[in-house]
């Protein structure tokens, strides 16, 4: 790998919507097990559309972390490759995020500044319709997965990740929406409707 190029490695979506979390929270654990390389830049890109811009630019490899509706049974995670990134990112979105993302990927290239390659490890969610939820199990089980494949993607790049000795928090967001922090101050479900007010949804109380 030639040591001018630069690798962004890019989590996109909403720790608030409960999988569509799922891309901030494997960037977070990228960033916390490994070791910082000179090379590489880990971002939490939250739902900031066009804003990424810049840094999509001064990419020459673009790794992305997404929840993505394949189409396929929740939590099934699957790589999706250079030109096919885009058309996944918007022929079956969850959010506006991932159409601002497209958004941003088409910009990128008709400045002819686009990353030359792009790898989107993305996973199916299980539940987005909880305002405030978190994670489900099956999505939360493909973090270390996710992570492991992008340590595979970045050596078959030539960068060669070190671990952390121990487990690190790079805080690439606010330290309270840390899932860990996140979880302890989250209220139940009986004390906070995340599913909007039942008096005004269909069959709800009158």
């Amino acid at each position: 790998m030639d040591h001018t190029e630069t690798i962004l490695v890019l989590g996109i979506g909403n720790l608030l919507w409960a999988d569509e979390g799922f891309g901030v929270r494997a960037a977070e654990e990228f960033a916390r097990r490994y070791e910082p390389d000179p090379r590489v830049t880990v971002l939490d890109g939250g739902t900031q559309g066009l804003y990424l811009l810049p840094h999509v630019q001064a990419a020459s490899r673009l790794l992305v972390f997404d929840a993505i509706d394949y189409g396929l049974d929740p939590g099934t995670m699957k790589v999706v490759l250079d030109d096919e990134v885009p058309a996944f990112m918007g022929a079956k979105k969850m959010s506006l995020h991932q159409t601002g993302f497209q958004d941003v990927l088409s910009a990128a290239r008709l400045t002819g500044q686009a990353p030359r390659h792009l790898v989107l490890i993305g996973v199916q969610p299980v539940e987005l319709a909880d305002f405030g939820g978190s994670l489900r199990d099956p999505v939360r089980a493909r973090i270390g997965p996710a992570v492991d494949l992008a340590e595979q993607w970045l050596a078959r790049w030539g960068v060669a990740l070190a671990r952390r000795e121990r487990a690190e928090d790079p805080a690439l967001a606010t330290r309270a929406l840390d899932i860990e922090a996140y979880e302890r101050g989250r209220p139940s479900e009986s004390e906070a409707s995340r599913h909007g007010d039942r008096r005004f949804l269909p069959g709800g109380a009158r």
